[in-house]
């Protein structure tokens, strides 16, 4: 997997992912941290939403990751409700140091699928991974609801960088796999609609190209192609 500035190549496809998770808990840090390798001790509280563009090749794909850190306040979530829809992939924040957030995941987990795809690829991140002498919420406390809700799961510091690239290069690659193995159902579907005929000439029967071979609707896993 490699990184690529900005303005060096166009990207083939774009992932749209979330950070959520209650106020101080870290996102805005874990999002610099991975976006610019840098980190903020005296960093304010979200006000709405920011969102900060990562670029990365997987298979000779280029894809940029756009994240989006959204408030963790109360009086925001109404305002920051709507940008949950269109995004593929998620990352549910807590404060290791604080059991109150690690408490308060299955309502975001709510909120997300309320205003998202129930399929959404989504990682349970345990925060300040560095604070171990004042930690409330176990690492097994968080596997354990990380599998129970189907999740993946990873502790972090953005203060010490552990684990942040690795969180967020987790959720872009599953979304890529899920694509891929989506784009192959499609090709196999195309090849399942082509009808031989007596003459040896070949007849394409066209599809509608919305639906799955199983015929189910596809989802859309990008923003663009």
């Amino acid at each position: 997997m490699a990184f690529y500035s900005e303005e060096e190549q166009t990207e083939d496809y774009l992932f749209k992912i979330v950070l959520i998770g209650d106020s101080a808990v870290g996102k805005s840090n874990l999002l610099a941290r991975f976006a610019r390798d840098e980190f903020y001790p005296n960093s304010k509280s979200t006000i709405g939403v920011e969102f900060q563009t990562q670029k990365m090749v997987i298979d000779r794909k280029e894809i940029k990751a756009q994240i989006w850190d959204t408030a963790g306040q109360e009086r925001f979530r109404a305002v920051t409700s709507a940008y949950y829809r269109g995004a593929v992939g998620a990352l549910v924040v807590y404060d290791i140091s604080r059991r109150q957030t690690f408490d308060s995941i299955g309502r975001w987990l709510n909120e997300l699928h309320t205003h998202s795809d129930m399929n959404v690829v989504t990682i349970l991140v345990g925060n300040k991974s560095d604070l171990k002498d004042a930690r409330e919420v176990s690492t097994a406390e968080g596997k354990a609801l990380a599998e129970t809700q189907g999740l993946f799961f990873m502790e972090t510091s953005a203060l010490d960088s552990s684990n942040v690239s690795t969180a967020f290069q987790t959720v872009v690659k599953e979304i890529y796999n899920i694509l891929s193995r989506k784009v192959f159902l499609s090709q196999e579907h195309k090849k399942q609609d082509t009808a031989w005929m007596g003459n040896g000439k070949t007849v394409v029967l066209q599809g509608d190209g919305n639906h799955e071979a199983d015929g189910q609707p596809r989802r859309s896993w990008c923003c663009s192609y």
